[in-house]
């Protein structure tokens, strides 16, 4: 009889880990989840082309709060992660004036100047409901060729969303700049408990910088594309261990993950 429900037990648990693995892990929903938040954009409605990088990432932090050492940490192992997750070359600049990606860390009462300042536009309010904000310019292709991050620390903390805050906003900037609650679990799903970058994202992250998907691709263009990549990383075990792989990275062991 123990052995018998033990058996039971045992299947029961293979089966819930196949239909763990089968809701996100299928090539139909990770292509899905990619048209979802790349090709949308939370405060603009329509379908858009694919936004992209071409060109290296050059980013400069500027900080107007404390605990400067902490949250430039932060995002530098972030930012290394991208860059490992994308292959797209990312790298730290000393100056303003050398840089295509600014991350300001604020403060509540100053926000609203960084947003216009950094973004080189008067008329960009954040949102009520938002604890940080991110935006891109892009060329004539729809390639990226700059973007911003403006984090107000106090709020983000208040909101216990900071970490978040620095892993979303400037994952979006890289090009998929929607949240969606049918994406899940990702740090584009404010229902997804963790604030760092899960198997799904990763996954979607290697997916907009394949260099078969270009900016300014429509659904149609890159389907055929996503469709003979997905069963490529199907085959060979890519999205298998993208959530093993996803977790070895500084930011994961500096949370204590």
């Amino acid at each position: 009889m123990i052995k018998g429900c033990w058996l039971l037990w045992a299947g029961l648990f293979w089966f819930n880990q196949v239909l763990a693995e089968e809701a996100w892990q299928s090539p139909e929903y990770l292509q899905q989840a990619f048209f979802e938040v790349a090709l949308h954009n939370e405060y603009s409605g329509g379908e858009q082309p694919v936004r992209k990088w071409q060109q290296p990432i050059k980013v400069w932090v500027a900080h107007h709060t404390d605990q400067s050492e902490q949250h430039g940490l932060l995002t530098q192992y972030h930012m290394q992660h991208l860059a490992k997750l994308t292959g797209h070359p990312i790298s730290f600049v000393s100056t303003r004036q050398e840089a295509n990606f600014v991350v300001v860390f604020s403060h509540l009462q100053l926000w609203r100047n960084d947003i216009a300042l950094v973004s080189g536009n008067l008329k960009i309010k954040p949102p009520s409901d938002a604890a940080c904000m991110f935006g891109v310019d892009l060329d004539d292709k729809k390639a990226i060729k700059k973007a911003w991050v403006v984090i107000p620390v106090d709020l983000a903390q208040e909101h216990r969303q900071l970490l978040s805050c620095i892993v979303e906003e400037t994952t979006q900037a890289m090009g998929l700049p929607n949240d969606s609650e049918k994406v899940y679990p990702s740090i584009f799903n404010d229902k997804t408990p963790e604030s760092l970058l899960t198997g799904l994202d990763a996954l979607l992250l290697k997916m907009l910088y394949s260099p078969g998907i270009k900016p300014g691709m429509h659904r149609t263009q890159a389907r055929p594309i996503l469709d003979k990549l997905l069963r490529q990383w199907q085959s060979d075990g890519t999205i298998r261990d993208a959530e093993k792989n996803v977790r070895q990275s500084e930011l994961y062991d500096m949370m204590g993950f």
